[in-house]
């Protein structure tokens, strides 16, 4: 038997959007729930003093490469967005309003999928409120709930917490205390998730 496991992931991430995708996978095979921890990327390496892959060129090219491989590998519809970096602070944030509402997991589905998948500007604003109009969703009322102080606080709370476990990029899996980074360990993920 299979249980339910941490997700920690930034909408930024290619590599958070393929794990992404592998997890509803599993989910659906193993009848869990896997809990999804939205932090942000960007907070996390300054809190490390990590320097991003795509601000290292020979890394951000690599990245590219690397990303349509796993894709193809795994048969996920995949499109590495022109507009990268996606500045995915709000987006964020959002994901805390929409587990408000109860439409969290479809919510994740629809951004990651509009980044990731569609290869949407969504640095735009524009495009951020055609995007949420599909959900279902005031626009405007939904940016002003991310911009209280409750939802930052728990941006905050979760980025705060990735950094004292000691996650240091995005994926990363919690099972059993024990962290797995990269979504090429779900196989590891899972064989902890097992015992």
């Amino acid at each position: 038997m299979i249980k339910s496991f941490d997700f920690y992931f930034d909408f930024v991430s290619p590599y958070s959007f393929l794990a992404h995708k592998e997890i509803r996978k599993i989910e659906k095979k193993y009848s869990i729930k896997v809990v999804y921890k939205p932090m942000l990327l960007g907070a996390l390496h300054n809190l490390h003093g990590i320097k991003a892959p795509a601000f290292i060129p020979a890394k951000a090219r690599f990245m590219i490469r690397d990303c349509k491989l796993l894709a193809e590998k795994n048969n996920i519809k995949f499109k590495f967005n022109s507009y990268f970096p996606i500045k995915s602070l709000n987006l964020m944030r959002g994901v805390f309003v929409a587990a408000e509402d109860d439409f969290k997991s479809y919510y994740i589905d629809s951004i990651f999928n509009a980044i990731w998948r569609d290869g949407l500007n969504m640095n735009d604003e524009n495009i951020i409120q055609k995007v949420l109009k599909n959900l279902n969703v005031n626009p405007k009322t939904f940016v002003l709930r991310c911009a209280s102080s409750a939802i930052k606080d728990s941006l905050k709370k979760i980025t705060a917490e990735a950094y004292e476990k000691g996650i240091f990029g995005a994926p990363s899996f919690v099972s059993n205390n024990k962290i797995f980074w990269g979504q090429d360990r779900i196989e590891f993920v899972l064989k902890e998730a097992s015992k």
